[in-house]
């Protein structure tokens, strides 16, 4: 964070100083909140939980060096007071936003506002010092301590703006107002808590409507192939970029391929020229998370060879999204278990069809959580989809939803041993373990909550003769 005294702090957020000797001090560190990774010159956030109180642990943040407690409750140690810290949090993040001078660009998606945050910061950062959210830390409390670890050396914050109901996307633009505003797309993901498309259409839309003016340097940058998107256009008085396939896209792709290896390549227009690019991401969705990201770099000065070389360059920065590893046995194994919604879900399959051509494929798949009055058909089509692409073999994993997919897959006619539902994570690796053969290409995806995570890393764990282990 840039320098900050406790005297500016406690009135930047409203609050009242305890036990601090000296109020000029200053926080010249990190703003965190678990306690693990307070250091010298930091200011520990004590949030109060269900089940762990940050407070218990103020004399421990500061005897590594905290030079202060931001809590609702005087601890013993140096501490500036509020009523509520996340407000405070919040406020103090704003604060340091306006003192900054750096460009925030702010983005926001039904699907790959990780992946294509992660691409921004990788082009970005080769033009100037760019900060951006770690992870999907994208909630009222992640983005204002993305926000708070910029330095006075920073040049673009990129930040990533997640919402679960009308008005969230709002909330955070007031935190970190952006300059720039990015909305990939309006898809399922969380449907069934918006109520329908429209609703998530509303709410992603408050990310442009928030944008300050053309004449003031406000740019939205919208995704010309969905047309919830597009009609965002109407809703802010900023400058309007639009990126896409579409033959009206300012920032566009031409002649899309995918690799033998399933890494998209394809030829990378510009209102400032045209250049190839070749991936070293995994499938097809990843073009459109690349065309944004070029589409703010184009906004910022960078030139098309300059965007091309670092997308072509660009690596994934965030674990359990298309991880693709290789077992001494040849196995191929895509970890894409973070997440998963519809849309993901269909992109994932279709880069496993693409990477495993001459090989056999394996979709180990569970549920898709927060799909509402959907949740059957969309489990059902994702099954359909997985025989259309010709996977080898389904792996259904889970309960009901799992047993949707299944079911998909049988009426589209995976029949035999082509599908199969198993009834846990260790059912899964139990079965994998016994069947797998080297040059198999294993893709694992579903909602973070179902943990298939632990059926990648089971797989990796590998016996001296090969043998996958799990634990």
């Amino acid at each position: 964070m840039i320098a900050l005294s406790l005297a500016e702090i406690a009135e930047v957020v409203g609050g009242q100083t305890h036990d601090i000797p000296d109020p000029s001090v200053q926080v010249t560190g990190p703003v965190v909140r678990d306690s693990r990774e307070a250091v010298p010159g930091s200011l520990f956030v004590a949030f109060a939980g269900e089940r762990v109180d940050g407070h218990d642990f103020a004399a421990g943040v500061v005897e590594a060096g905290a030079v202060a407690v931001l809590g609702t409750r005087p601890v013993g140690v140096p501490a500036i007071v509020v009523d509520d810290v996340q407000t405070a949090l919040g406020a103090l993040a704003r604060h340091v936003v306006r003192r900054l001078g750096a460009t925030l660009v702010g983005l926001t998606g039904s699907a790959g506002k990780t992946s294509t945050k992660d691409l921004i910061a990788q082009v970005l950062r080769r033009k100037a010092p760019t900060v951006f959210t770690p992870g999907s830390l994208n909630n009222e409390i992640g983005l204002p301590l993305t926000a708070l670890s910029a330095t006075e050396e920073t040049r673009f914050l990129v930040l990533e703006m997640g919402a679960r109901g009308i008005g969230h996307i709002r909330y955070l633009t007031e935190l970190t107002p952006p300059r720039i505003g990015l909305v990939l797309n309006v898809g399922s993901a969380h449907i069934g808590e918006f109520g329908g498309r429209e609703q998530i259409a509303q709410a992603k839309g408050e990310l442009v409507e928030a944008l300050p003016a053309e004449a003031d340097g406000g740019t939205a940058i919208l995704n010309a192939d969905d047309p919830y998107v597009r009609a965002m256009a109407s809703r802010t008085k900023a400058k309007v970029i639009f990126f896409g396939e579409s033959g009206e896209a300012d920032v566009r792709a031409e002649n899309v391929r995918l690799t033998d290896t399933g890494q998209p390549a394809f030829r990378l227009h510009t209102p400032s020229g045209a250049s190839d690019v070749t991936m070293r991401l995994y499938g097809e969705h990843h073009v459109s998370n690349a065309l944004a990201a070029a589409a703010v770099a184009h906004e910022l000065g960078m030139s098309a060879d300059e965007i091309a070389v670092a997308l072509s360059e660009a690596g994934s920065l965030s674990h359990w999204r298309m991880e693709v590893t290789e077992r001494p046995d040849g196995v191929t194994v895509v970890n894409d278990a973070y997440n998963a919604n519809p849309e993901s879900m269909k992109a994932a399959l279709r880069a496993l069809a693409a990477m495993g051509k001459g090989r056999r494929t394996w979709a180990v798949l569970g549920k898709m959580a927060e799909l509402g009055d959907e949740a059957l058909a969309e489990h059902d089509a994702v099954g359909r989809l997985a025989v259309r692409l010709n996977v080898s073999k389904l792996v259904a994993v889970g309960g009901r939803e799992a047993a949707w997919l299944q079911l998909g897959a049988y009426n589209e006619g995976s029949w035999g041993e082509e599908s199969v539902h198993v009834s846990d994570a260790q059912a899964a690796v139990d079965l994998l373990r016994s069947e797998l053969r080297p040059g198999d290409v294993v893709l694992v995806k579903a909602s973070r909550s179902v943990g298939l995570e632990s059926v990648a890393q089971a797989l990796l764990e590998t016996g001296a003769e090969g043998e996958v282990s799990a634990r």
